[in-house]
């Protein structure tokens, strides 16, 4: 498993001259929505994301998580540091398999649902998922990847729940949920 992880974040962090769509992060966002106080609602993202469609077809994605914005600081670092914990576990990551020739075939300004099978990677826990994805052909060498439907996780499907109890502490809060509805959208470009 060691050898995966590592041989998953080695072509993250050194993307190939031969890969067919690399993901602009100035045009991308993975968003999530905190819950507190049972009703009060949030939106976060991350700023810094990296990834790529390789010329097999393997759906690469990383998030720094440190690159987290509430648009409250303190908040931010307490994330970084009780719920996320960066100084171990630097990046989050998903992994999954499409078939390019049918992005391929995609006419410009054509789109398509279509489900994608995956793997989340987070604090050290891997969870296989399933997300239906919009795909739009923005242009010849750009398409533009969005859920279709939120992704609902579970803070305590990665270990996070003892963040999550520790951020609820500090902050003097009745509660912090641990279901976490994520969004994201994606814009590739192929180089």
């Amino acid at each position: 498993m060691m050898k995966f992880k590592a041989l998953v974040l080695s072509s993250l962090i050194a993307f190939p001259a031969f890969s067919a769509w690399q993901l602009d992060n100035t045009n991308s966002t993975v968003n999530f929505i905190s819950t507190k106080k049972s009703e009060v609602s949030e939106v976060h993202h991350f700023e810094k994301l990296m990834g790529e469609i390789g010329d097999n077809g393997t759906v690469t994605l990383a998030i720094d998580l440190a690159s987290v914005n509430t648009n409250i600081e303190i908040r931010d670092q307490r994330m970084r540091d009780f719920l996320f914990n960066t100084a171990e576990f630097t990046k989050a990551t998903f992994s999954a398999d499409v078939d390019l020739a049918f992005i391929k075939a995609m006419a410009v300004g054509e789109q398509k649902v279509i489900p994608l099978s995956g793997v989340i990677d987070l604090h050290g826990k891997q969870q296989k998922v399933d997300v239906k994805v919009q795909v739009v052909k923005l242009a010849a060498n750009r398409i533009l990847v969005n859920s279709f439907k939120p992704l609902l996780l579970n803070a305590k499907q990665f270990d996070l729940a003892a963040g999550v109890a520790k951020l609820q502490e500090i902050a003097q809060l009745p509660s912090i949920s641990n279901a976490v509805p994520v969004t994201f959208s994606l814009t590739y470009v192929d180089k």
